[in-house]
Parts: C-alpha cells; structure tokens; sequence
C-alpha cells in the first residue's frame, strides 16, 4: 500500500460521525403507561380482594367443622351428654367443669382482661382435649379484634359462640336449661344429649357459629324463641359476624359446615364500640334462619 493511501485511511479513522439520541420515554408515553397500569389495578384489585375473601371463608369453614367435630368426639366420649353452651365458674349447680369453652371476651372490663390467656379461656373448656392442641380453629381469619396480653402484645382469641339451645345454660336449670330464651315457648326444648336433637334433625341443626367483635363475650349465642314461629316477635339477642362479604361461618351438628350469607341489614350494623344487644328485629329473615335451625 502506498504510503498517501495510508494517511487517507487513518485521517479516516479519526472521523467524528454524530451519535444516536439514546432511546428513552416522553413524559407523554409514561404518562399513558401509568394510566394504563391504574386502570389494571382497577379492574384486578376487586377481584383479588374477593379471592382473599374466598380463601378466608374456606379457611373459617374449615375451622368451625374441626370444632364441630371435636364437640361431637366429646359426646360420644361422654354417654352423649353435650357440653354446655354456657356456665359460669363458682356456680352453685357446679356445671362450669362441662361447659365447652371458658371465659369472657372484654377488653375494659376488669373481671374479663384474661381473654388473652388461653389457659384460663380456650384450654379450660370440656371440647379441648379433642381439638389437636390448636388455638387457630377458634379464630375467624377475618376476625380483627385481639386480646391484649400483660406485654401489650395482640394475639388472637375465640370468634365462635355456641347455639344456647344446643348444651343450654348450665346456671339455669331450673328452667330446663333454657336459659330465659324460650320460657313462653313449650314447643322449644334444650338438647342435652346428641339422641335429643331431634326436628329440624342434624343436618339442618347448627351448633357453632362465628359472632361479631363487638358482640361476643361469653361463648353462648342466645336466640330468642318466645313467640315462635311469629316472625313478628324476633329479637336480634346476640349479632352473628358477618367478615366475608355479609356472610358468617356456621357449623350443624352432622359434621357439615357452611359459609352462610344474611340477608337482613340489621342483622349487619356497622361495628362500634357499644354495640347493643337483646333488641326488637320484627320480621328478620335471619333471626327465622336461626330460629328454624335450633330445636324445635
């Protein structure tokens, strides 16, 4: 090669060509691209909301039926003699030893500060030996509330009350163990035996279901059956919870367990602090759902 064609070739070489503009968004496009992403989250987050709302309904079924069954391995344990639904200690009838579960759910009342204590509350309870050692099956995943423990620690705590009509109230048995709730109401009796539930039968009988927050304290869901089958004359007397999208767990003394929807907004105010309770609800569908499924 020639030596001016050398030179041409590295003068060449050392030609500056103008750069590219680096690839990048306009304020525009991230502008659209945002949007685009808001719309998506729109349209996904209700449905993932509702999938958490499923798994957590399956999830609050399956725990009322392992209690279920741990109450129905207990009275075939026992001559099928049902625990009762409610009693409290020192008692003169003594019957606290059999009720299914112990204890009150308070969080200012100063007898009631122990709802964080599993020992003097869920361990103590007759049906506990059956339960697999397992605290969780007492609480609703939905359920928010907590107990506070003496390191002012929140931990879970029950969710779930038992029909009074199932057990009934061992304070009271002078009454047949009705506890008050039927007392105008012959055709209505307590089932103290699992041969005793008879109409409307096991299937359609429930035991357990999970009470509102702001409602539940003992483990007794009392249903008023005076003047049955009027529907004129319900009373909402406890709230039953209502955590997945209106609808509660409820377990029925065959062994099944469901998620049932309520379809009455009285039987769902929004929760409070003081919520009341034993009050008129004339024509509730819901009290007569209740009411329908306890002996009768």
């Amino acid at each position: 090669m020639k030596s001016g064609q050398t030179t041409a070739l590295c003068s060449q070489a050392w030609i500056r060509y103008p750069r590219a503009p680096d690839a990048a968004f306009t304020l525009v496009e991230l502008l659209v691209v945002i949007a685009v992403i808001a719309v998506l989250a729109a349209l996904l987050l209700p449905a993932v909301g509702r999938a958490k709302a499923r798994a957590q309904g399956t999830y609050c079924a399956n725990n009322s039926r392992q209690l279920l069954l741990a109450w129905r391995m207990y009275a075939e344990d026992n001559r099928d003699e049902l625990p009762f639904a409610h009693a409290r200690q020192g008692t003169p009838s003594g019957n606290a030893a059999y009720v299914w579960v112990q204890g009150e759910l308070d969080n200012t009342n100063p007898r009631f500060l122990d709802n964080w204590n599993y020992d003097t509350t869920i361990r103590k309870g007759a049906i506990w030996p059956y339960c697999g050692k397992s605290i969780e099956i007492w609480h609703c995943p939905a359920d928010t509330s907590r107990g506070i423990n003496p390191r002012r620690q929140h931990v879970i705590r029950r969710s779930v009350s038992m029909n009074n009509w199932i057990g009934g109230d061992g304070d009271r048995p002078d009454d047949n163990y009705k506890g008050g709730w039927g007392r105008a109401a012959p055709a209505t009796t307590v089932a103290r035996k699992l041969t005793q539930i008879g109409h409307p039968g096991p299937a359609r009988t429930f035991v357990i279901l999970d009470e509102r927050q702001d409602s539940i304290n003992n483990a007794y869901f009392p249903i008023q059956m005076d003047g049955y089958p009027n529907p004129a004359t319900t009373y909402i007397v406890d709230y039953p919870a209502s955590y997945h999208n209106g609808a509660g767990g409820v377990a029925f003394a065959d062994g099944h367990s469901e998620i049932h929807r309520w379809r009455d907004a009285r039987t769902m105010p929004p929760i409070v602090a003081a919520l009341p309770l034993i009050v008129p609800s004339p024509n509730n569908p819901d009290v007569v759902w209740l009411q329908d499924r306890s002996p009768h």
